[in-house]
């Protein structure tokens, strides 16, 4: 019903910058309808929340980690989900979801290394 495809991650130095996307589809899902979010995961640890965006994009919510280094963003014409990422750190090396807030739809996700 819905598919999410997440894409733009790879490897990058400490202090680079990288921008992910999230592409949304499916034939009765109403993309600006819901608020999103990006997750990510790192090895051995739980899924931790990023940061969120509602419908319209007006209002965004971060983890502390990532406060003022992450972007969260959306282009509800093209029905997709963005992160840019600046100031990475090697603690952001992660495998990074989006997802439809309040439902379980997740992409597979896109992984992010950070070197030193």
């Amino acid at each position: 019903q819905v598919q999410l495809v997440e894409s733009g991650g790879g490897l990058v130095q400490a202090g680079g910058s990288l921008r992910l996307s999230c592409a949304a589809s499916g034939r009765t899902f109403m993309f600006s309808n819901y608020a999103m979010n990006w997750f990510r995961q790192a090895p051995g640890k739980e899924r931790e929340f990023v940061a969120r965006i509602n419908w319209s994009g007006a209002s965004t919510t971060y983890a502390d980690s990532v406060k003022g280094r992450f972007t969260i963003s959306r282009d509800n014409a093209k029905n997709t989900l963005y992160l840019q990422m600046n100031s990475l750190k090697r603690e952001d090396t992660a495998v990074y979801y989006c997802n439809v807030f309040g439902l379980e739809y997740w992409g597979q996700g896109t992984q992010v290394t950070v070197s030193s």
